[in-house]
């Protein structure tokens, strides 16, 4: 199928056009927000069925919402950088008017009400054009079960786009959108931005409000977002936060974070990581470690994780197990199966990982590392092997992404080269209110 990837990554109209760009051609005349949702409705007519990043598609809506841009600006009313700019949102999310389905078809509901994000958004000017494909439940790495449908990778539709928010990145990066909205509770922006060689934010916990988003596990996870470049992505953080992304011209210390003391990864993606970083004229001033065993860190995130996830849909399970996908079922029934001490002892280890963190940034402004330590691997594979090693697909791809849900730093996935034909991502890692310099540093990173 790769002559049908290559069509898929270069053909949809905002493949190649970032948000910035887009927003100078509205505010000069060139184009109108009418137009840019008439070029996304037509990419997503034509490659979502390859493809499978929506769930629903609100084209009368869009429509409207775009035609009011467009008389808004023509009375010289600007909203700001996403006025008239077409987004798509993760099917998590609530919409009004519209189903949320959480990649179930387990108690979906139609929306009373925007959640608090997409309200800011079309604040903003933002335009909603569908709703994306998830892993169901939002519990999972790949983005291959679903009640819809695997989301496939623009790249090679026969590999995973990964997950949780696999719609999302796979309509940014195949440009049928320029916007896409995600969450994360393990990486599930990160992983398929970078499986799908788009930029994907996980912003600190919290910065981004939540009400309105059906929740995975409370304390870990994040709304955060897809564009093609860091700038797209600073506009609709900004927008979605509710704060501005400051700005200085102070040196920013990168340190290099060893992937290795949290897991296998990929010696070519290190290499092609680092050197991303080099061209990029961004000097790593150290190599450092974090003091845990390989696989200690997912191993405490698995139990948080399947623990609060049991609470949110433990009646799902008791009257539903049936409809649900197995493997989601099997997790959800770890968290209940979950002991107590099991539970203060993985958060034990969250509270030593924050303290080891915390000593890391005396001595660096940014972390940087591989997003995730494999290319896309195919639909509905399992088992995998990194650098000779066996590994479990879903845990290798959330280890390098799911210490930064543990902690509730922003983190920050960027292209950043090409192996065996796949993008792989560059991780940016820093503290809260430092979000500036990672949208800096990845501004500078060239995109595949």
């Amino acid at each position: 199928m790769t002559e049908i990837a290559d069509t898929a990554v270069s053909s949809g109209y905002f493949r190649d056009r970032d948000i910035p760009a887009l927003t100078a051609d509205l505010q000069a005349g060139r184009t109108t927000s009418t137009e840019l949702v008439e070029h996304s409705l037509a990419a997503i007519a034509r490659l979502n069925p390859i493809l499978n990043a929506f769930t629903s598609v609100d084209a009368a809506g869009a429509l409207a919402a775009a035609h009011d841009a467009d008389r808004e600006r023509a009375d010289g009313y600007d909203r700001g950088p996403l006025h008239g700019i077409p987004v798509s949102v993760k099917d998590l999310v609530d919409v009004a008017g519209q189903v949320t389905t959480s990649g179930s078809v387990v108690r979906p509901h139609r929306a009373a009400a925007d959640a608090e994000c997409v309200r800011r958004l079309r604040a903003a000017g933002a335009v909603i054009v569908g709703k994306n494909v998830l892993h169901e439940f939002a519990y999972g790495a790949t983005g291959d079960r679903s009640a819809h449908g695997a989301s496939r990778n623009p790249w090679n539709p026969d590999r995973i786009s990964g997950g949780s928010s696999g719609g999302s990145a796979v309509a940014t990066a195949a440009g049928m959108v320029p916007l896409s909205v995600g969450t994360d509770t393990a990486g599930s922006v990160r992983v398929p931005a970078a499986l799908c060689g788009v930029v994907g934010f996980k912003p600190a916990f919290g910065a981004i409000p939540d009400h309105g988003v059906q929740p995975l596990a409370a304390s870990l996870d994040h709304v955060g977002v897809f564009a093609s470049t860091a700038a797209g992505a600073a506009a609709a953080y900004a927008v979605m936060a509710g704060q501005p992304v400051r700005a200085d011209d102070a040196e920013t210390q990168v340190g290099w974070l060893d992937p290795a003391c949290i897991g296998p990864c990929d010696p070519v993606i290190v290499d092609t990581v680092r050197y991303a970083l080099e061209c990029a004229g961004i000097s790593v001033d150290a190599s450092v470690r974090l003091p845990f065993a390989a696989g200690e860190l997912f191993s405490a995130l698995s139990v948080l994780q399947s623990s609060q996830a049991y609470v949110e849909h433990r009646e799902d399970l008791a009257d539903h197990a049936h409809i649900i996908d197995p493997e989601v079922v099997e997790r959800l029934t770890s968290g209940r199966d979950t002991a107590a001490w099991q539970y203060v002892d993985a958060d034990r280890q969250r509270e030593a990982l924050r303290a080891a963190v915390t000593d890391l940034f005396t001595g660096f402004d940014v972390l940087a590392m591989p997003t995730v330590p494999t290319v896309a691997t195919a639909i509905d594979q399992r088992a995998h092997e990194i650098d000779g090693r066996p590994v479990e697909v879903r845990s290798a791809l959330l280890s390098l992404t799911c210490p930064w849900n543990l902690t509730g730093h922003p983190a920050l996935s960027v292209p950043a080269g090409i192996v065996s034909g796949l993008p792989v991502g560059l991780q940016l890692i820093t503290t809260p209110g430092n979000e500036h310099r990672l949208f800096e540093l990845a501004s500078r990173i060239g995109r595949p």
